[in-house]
């Protein structure tokens, strides 16, 4: 049923699934602008969760400024309990010491944050704004997928990009 449906339908059926136990991730990405818009007008005060790694662009942190205002998020900042400063003065720049360095970066910096966000918000379904067309990995990715005890929703997973920037246009 849901793989048939329109984004908004999805995003209604999760929010009836799962109330208050659902959230909305966010890269805040040029392309987050869709995710956030189309869901926070149907899910007004959900909590949008932002792993911030301390190491995004000075655009992404205006970008996230800029929409937080403008969409009135319920934005919830999750970052590591080091700090990047601290991180690289005990570790090194990990993510240039192989792939075991990158493994404990990407852990410290995005997988326990998030998981504790999770905890936190006492998260049992998130939506995420991942399409098929933007990966080969991600080809095969149903609407919905239970992952490690969670459910993940994907709204647009089926959106083109000609359809993401139809959106952002029509939306400004």
């Amino acid at each position: 049923m849901l793989e048939t449906a329109s984004a908004a339908d999805r995003v209604h059926w999760a929010r009836e699934k799962f109330g208050d136990g659902l959230i909305l991730t966010t890269s805040f990405g040029i392309q987050a602008a869709v995710m956030l818009h189309l869901i926070t007008r149907i899910i007004p005060k959900i909590p949008v969760v932002f792993i911030d790694t301390g190491y995004h662009f000075p655009e992404t942190y205006r970008f996230a400024d800029e929409l937080t205002q403008r969409l009135d998020l319920n934005l919830k900042v999750y970052r590591a309990p080091l700090s990047p400063a601290e991180q690289e003065a005990k570790f090194g720049r990990l993510w240039e010491k192989g792939l075991e360095g990158l493994e404990r970066y990407n852990f410290m910096n995005k997988v326990e944050p998030m998981d504790r966000a999770v905890r936190e918000l006492g998260a049992t379904a998130w939506l995420a704004g991942l399409r098929r067309q933007q990966a080969s990995t991600r080809e095969d990715l149903p609407v919905v997928q239970v992952q490690n005890r969670i459910t993940k929703i994907y709204p647009i997973i089926d959106w083109h990009s000609r359809d993401v920037h139809r959106y952002l246009v029509k939306h400004d």
